[in-house]
């Protein structure tokens, strides 16, 4: 909508869920629907203490206060909602629509691979015409699928991937030729995406599988079925001279990323997935006790108070948390955040241990979301919130 349909709409659109997660908590509310838990009531203190701080000791800008503090106020509690509003039905349904979704999606990632940035499938945000692709390999951009940006294209891909190694498992209820289809889909996005992240992420959620089929040796066959059936589809899509070209762009995007790193495979993964967590707990100490202030870390904060964007604050998540709210409060939103996740994985193995897998294999995509994805950006944080909430949602017994 922001890049195709209603360009001139893209600022007032950009924050569009929050009316809408807003009402919806206010109804959660109403009809006692809002659990009470620790986790959800300290992120709205610190959100409230943060815009204080942020506007009397911060920046001083109350529009940039109040976007960042609609994440701890708004957009983390519809987490909650989502959790206690969704039946373990609706995750599924959600996962079969994601399913038929992710078909057209892979369609529309080929095409925006192979169209010059000057095309109408490649426009950016308000119409912007120097299109929204960003640095591939080979003169190849990374698409940016549907979103604003192309963290959307791994976020979505990753998500999808959860439910199609789980219906592979549980095969019950799906539609073979769908459940195909998606995984077809999966596999030509991974080198269409030019994302090492989305790679990383599969590979996770495959290793989430296997260790379900170590519990329940009864899933062997059908992982067989799935390994050999991909396998198959593999070799009929790498026959495909658009496949391969984009398989050689990913591999070279692949080997001159890692090398920057100069750590290989394990130095790229510590790198994204550990390394700004561990900075931001070393360098706590050298923020102002407050803070710089909430929203400052955004892109929204960024181009109302520097006029463009960029990482005022940080650009790794727990950096940035830190560097708006201090270390006493960012530090104490990170523990939330790494206090939700290991409930909610402790229920997940449980669950799995009585032959389970549905939180189990949500959990292999959202885990590192939950616990250390981005909030500035608002695509990362709508799959942060929704995959939370489905995460709690699969836990619960009821139907």
């Amino acid at each position: 909508m922001r890049k195709w349909f209603f360009p001139s709409l893209a600022v007032p659109l950009l924050v569009i869920r929050d009316p809408i997660a807003l009402w919806l908590i206010y109804k959660a509310w109403q009809r006692g629907l809002l659990p009470s838990t620790p986790y959800l009531g300290g992120m709205v203190l610190i959100g409230i203490i943060g815009t204080y701080m942020a506007v009397l000791l911060g920046h001083g800008n109350i529009p940039v206060a109040i976007f960042g503090a609609r994440i701890l106020l708004i957009q983390i509690p519809f987490l909650f909602v989502v959790g206690s509003l969704f039946s373990r039905k609706d995750v599924i349904r959600m996962g079969k629509i994601t399913l038929l979704i992710s078909i057209p999606m892979a369609a529309l990632i080929a095409l925006q691979f192979y169209s010059p940035q000057s095309a109408w499938v490649n426009r950016g945000l308000g119409g912007d015409m120097e299109g929204a692709g960003f640095g591939g390999a080979l003169g190849f951009f990374r698409p940016p699928a549907t979103f604003s940006f192309t963290n959307g294209t791994t976020l979505f891909f990753s998500f999808a991937a959860c439910f199609i190694l789980y219906f592979w498992l549980q095969p019950a209820g799906s539609n073979r030729f769908l459940l195909i289809a998606a995984t077809t889909a999966l596999l030509i996005a991974v080198p269409l995406s030019i994302s090492r992240g989305l790679f990383f992420q599969v590979g996770v959620s495959l290793v989430f599988a296997l260790i379900a089929i170590s519990r329940k040796p009864k899933y062997i066959g059908r992982m067989l079925l799935a390994g050999v059936g991909g396998i198959v589809l593999l070799i009929s899509v790498s026959q495909m001279g658009f496949f391969q070209t984009a398989t050689e762009a990913f591999t070279a995007r692949f080997e001159t990323a890692t090398d920057y790193q100069q750590g290989g495979v394990s130095g790229v993964l510590i790198d994204r997935f550990l390394g700004g967590l561990v900075s931001a707990l070393f360098e706590s100490t050298e923020q102002p006790f407050f803070g710089y202030g909430l929203g400052m870390g955004t892109n929204v904060g960024s181009m109302l108070l520097a006029g463009k964007r960029t990482f005022m604050v940080a650009e790794e998540e727990w950096a940035r948390t830190v560097g708006e709210l201090g270390p006493f409060l960012g530090l104490a939103v990170i523990f939330l955040r790494l206090g939700l996740i290991a409930k909610i994985a402790w229920a997940c193995y449980q669950k799995l241990v009585k032959g389970d897998l549905l939180p189990w294999m949500l959990l292999s995509f959202g885990i590192l979301l939950v616990s250390q994805g981005g909030w500035a950006q608002p695509t990362s944080l709508g799959f942060c919130v929704l995959t939370g909430g489905l995460l709690i949602a699969s836990l619960r017994n009821s139907d």
